[in-house]
């Protein structure tokens, strides 16, 4: 069997060829279709702090990638207009610097996150995945109302923003930046995942009696697991946005949120290169089998089943014959 180093090794060195091999090849495509995989895995990182290690099956997690996506989208429209924004007594300017409006994206979705966990943390098992899944469908059906920011056709940015020295619309300089990000986020929760918080998190969703009974507080470790995984995918949802220059209601939906989990579950539920295996797998079907048919998510589904049924640790777990943690 493989060792696990081994594959997260492999996996960061192909992240780095694929678009390098694109860039001397001029298929400046596949540097964008990279650049999407590498969003789309560190939005399941995000999650997969809260699901592998926390044992929390969140199936609203898209609120915190569309409330990303709508700071960087109002931030950047409001100053592709010249126009403030009238918050009550504040105005605010808009802005088209990343690092402000990351730093912006990561705190609303944090405090919404903390909001929302919460509340939701007061239940388990179907009832969290509800709960969960009832915020993601009040806030998509929130911005499908909200004229101000387009509605339900979305928010277009007509120019991408910017970082200081580089040149973001440069497709190998974006991809650099949201690589950089991916690599921090694996780093936190490589961090996370061998630090007290990480052990006393895993026991507390393992079995959280005892955990109360050398006076930890099950709740607070979870919900604080919530919080950062909120974050980070907030953080994922300001990229993804800028990659398309544009922002929907569809950021908030549950079938986002359905992907993010099956994403982790292909690439393995806890594994730190889980959701970046499973986002490669997804971008990869998505572009070629999308060419041939328009049901090419039946192909998924087929891997999703297979990965289910013989090898509960996803492809790393298949790879390693290690299975990984049940949530």
């Amino acid at each position: 069997m493989i060792p696990e180093r081994f594959i997260n090794a492999s996996v960061i060195a192909g992240l780095l060829a694929v678009p390098l091999w694109a860039l001397m090849a001029d298929e400046i495509f596949t540097i964008t279709l990279t650049t999407r995989a590498v969003i789309l895995a560190l939005a399941a990182v995000g999650l997969n702090i809260a699901l592998g290690m926390g044992g929390l099956v969140s199936f609203g997690h898209a609120v915190f990638f569309g409330i990303g996506g709508y700071a960087m989208g109002i931030l950047a429209f409001h100053a592709q207009t010249f126009a403030p924004l009238e918050l009550g007594p504040l105005t605010i300017e808009g802005t088209k610097s990343m690092p402000v409006i990351w730093l912006v994206a990561t705190v609303a979705s944090a405090l919404t996150a903390l909001v929302i966990g919460l509340l939701s943390l007061r239940t388990t098992g179907v009832h969290f995945i509800m709960i969960t899944l009832a915020f993601g469908q009040l806030f998509f059906y929130f911005t499908i109302s909200w004229s101000a920011y387009g509605g339900e056709d979305g928010l277009s940015i007509y120019v991408r923003n910017s970082f200081p020295d580089l040149n973001t619309l440069v497709p190998i300089q974006f991809l650099g930046l949201c690589f950089a990000a991916l690599c921090l986020a694996l780093l936190l929760q490589w961090r996370l995942r061998n630090s007290a918080f990480g052990l006393a998190l895993n026991a507390a969703r393992q079995t959280p009696q005892r955990v109360e009974t050398v006076g930890l507080n099950p709740m607070r470790l979870k919900l604080l697991a919530f919080v950062i995984s909120g974050a980070i995918t907030g953080l994922a949802g300001a990229l993804f946005a800028d990659l398309n220059r544009f922002v929907s209601p569809t950021m908030f939906s549950w079938q986002l949120s359905g992907e993010l989990i099956i994403l982790i579950i292909i690439g393995g539920v806890g594994r730190l290169m889980g959701p970046v295996i499973g986002a490669a797998i997804f971008v990869t079907l998505e572009h070629w089998l999308g060419g041939l048919t328009d049901f090419w998510h039946i192909w998924l589904g087929v891997i999703l089943l297979v990965i289910v049924l013989f090898g509960r640790g996803g492809v790393i777990g298949l790879l390693t014959g290690k299975e990984g943690p049940h949530v």
